[in-house]
């Protein structure tokens, strides 16, 4: 899974937002609020990478179970499809 070109996260106020830039903002008009894990995976599937790389990446980065890592990356990975964000 890759994220779409044409989204960048910025720090404002000490929270992460995503917002559209270029073409990109034509078709989405708001920002998207990530927490600290949801800046982690967006940022880490700006490149392809596999479920199982994104799991095994929030292993390596958080203190977390495999179960609650894998169930957080696939949650995530199907809400950026859902909304089209995904390429």
């Amino acid at each position: 899974m890759k994220i779409k070109n044409g989204f960048v996260v910025r720090e404002v106020g000490g929270e992460s937002v995503v917002v559209p830039v270029g073409e990109m903002s034509k078709n989405f008009h708001g920002m998207i609020n990530l927490n600290e894990t949801g800046a982690f995976l967006w940022r880490f599937f700006s490149e392809d990478h596999s479920i199982d790389e994104g799991v095994a990446a929030l292993l390596e980065e958080y203190d977390v179970d495999e179960a609650i890592a894998r169930t957080d990356v696939e949650k995530f990975a199907e809400t950026i499809e859902k909304n089209g964000f995904a390429e």
